[in-house]
């Protein structure tokens, strides 16, 4: 089983970055450089229902699901995956507005709460993991953050879609990491 909880982490950037990749086609103007995640379902893209309830969905419940599992087992894991599940159940209930703009509706509003507990809350849950998991927790959670504030400054048409990336990976596989430690009693 514990095998397999690490593995979902894993399994879910997998199904994240290949959906992307497709979904990047169908979208003009995409540069997955340029572009934020969350912009290939941003409200009015062609597949924006895909996206929130195919996609984003569906990797909130598992990162939700990791979290209930992991709360009593490995407490110094289930924060971080509580905190990656809100950033992707928030963007499927609040797609943001076209361009994810730090301001915008009421709706982009929320979708940028959602994913400020993603990655604030990832970041500072891996550097809390850290005093469990040492020096690569806080690495990546120092990652996380600096990527929060690049997703915070870095304007439209900057390299906030790779930087969004870094974040995902960082957050996905220290996730995957960390659970395979903790079965494994490092």
């Amino acid at each position: 089983m514990s095998t397999f909880l690490a593995a979902l982490p894993l399994l879910a950037l997998g199904y994240l970055f290949a959906s992307l990749f497709l979904l990047a086609a169908r979208k003009a103007g995409y540069s997955h450089r340029l572009h934020t995640i969350s912009e290939i379902g941003e409200s009015g893209a062609p597949d924006q229902v895909f996206v929130a309830w195919g996609l984003f969905f569906p990797i909130g419940i598992t990162f939700l699901l990791e979290a209930f599992l992991l709360r009593d087992t490995s407490p110094a894991i289930s924060p971080l995956c509580a905190c990656i599940a809100v950033g992707y159940l928030v963007a499927a209930v609040f797609p943001c507005d076209p361009g994810s703009p730090a301001s915008g509706s009421n709706r982009q509003a929320v979708h940028n709460v959602g994913g400020a507990i993603e990655y604030i809350g990832g970041g500072f849950a891996l550097l809390a993991a850290a005093a469990n998991f040492g020096t690569p927790a806080r690495l990546a959670g120092y990652v996380v953050l600096a990527v929060a504030g690049a997703l915070t400054i870095l304007p439209a048409g900057s390299s906030r879609g790779l930087a969004q990336r870094v974040g995902e990976i960082a957050l996905f596989g220290s996730a995957s990491w960390l659970i395979w430690l903790s079965a494994n009693d490092r």
